[in-house]
């Protein structure tokens, strides 16, 4: 399970997280959304340990992340895999290679075993017959797959996704919440997806909780979200149908 428990952060005199408390269960899909600026990144960020709370903790199966010394800190982050917004490929390196990176750096996997996974992995988020292109060869949707596949060969316990869909036209952003769902649903893996999409949020979440000036204003399923009377989610929810008409 991931906590994070009474979390304040404060950025350049501003409290960007104020208290915040968040339990996600093993297993399930969690969904952070709010406008720009919310602290929704931040919060990714002291998930995956790049940053420190000034008061409170974050807690990954039960250890304090940033207590831990940096060899405790590396094996939890081991056991994660990120999407990264833009799928942060290398450009000069090939699709396979790419994939095929976090095997090399960090097992001792020997060059045939590496390619059947770079290639079951492939499949798994249909890119098969793609691992020789270039990374400027393929479309954005391709490259956020890539980056996903990447993300799960080395079988993680925990999916970290910054804005998945951030950049495609509606048809890719569903189809990548497809994936996102099935990921979570073959691997039994715990999920967090950081987003302002409402559909992705709506599509792939067990639960949504919103960050609103520094605190999470609700922590719902998708359906009591979407029906909240909270002036500010409504106005958010309203936000984001008036943006697709």
């Amino acid at each position: 399970m991931i906590e994070l428990s009474n979390v304040t952060c404060e950025l350049a005199g501003k409290k960007i997280l104020d208290n915040v408390s968040l339990k996600i269960p093993e297993g399930q899909t969690m969904v952070i959304v709010g406008s720009s600026g919310a602290g929704k990144s931040v919060t990714l960020k002291h998930i995956i340990g790049l940053m420190a709370p000034d008061s409170g903790k974050v807690l990954v199966n039960d250890k304090c992340i940033h207590d831990v010394k940096a060899r405790e800190l590396e094996n939890i982050r081991n056991h994660m895999g990120i999407l990264f917004q833009s799928g942060a490929l290398i450009n000069w390196m090939s699709i396979f290679d790419n994939i095929a990176l976090p095997l090399r750096e960090k097992t001792d996997l020997d060059e045939s075993s590496i390619a059947d996974k770079v290639r079951e992995r492939l499949a798994m988020v249909d890119m098969q017959g793609t691992g020789e292109k270039m990374p400027s060869e393929v479309s954005g949707g391709m490259k956020k797959r890539a980056g996903l596949a990447r993300a799960i060969v080395r079988d993680p316990a925990i999916i970290l996704y910054d804005e998945p869909t951030s950049g495609l036209d509606p048809v890719l952003s569903r189809s990548i919440d497809t994936l996102i769902a099935e990921m979570q649903k073959r691997l039994n893996v715990t999920s967090i997806v950081v987003t302002h999409d409402l559909n992705t949020a709506y599509n792939v979440g067990d639960r949504i909780a919103m960050l609103h000036e520094g605190q999470i204003i609700i922590n719902a399923t998708p359906k009591d979200f979407a029906e909240n009377k909270d002036p500010v989610v409504q106005k958010f929810v309203e936000a984001q149908h008036l943006a697709q008409t």
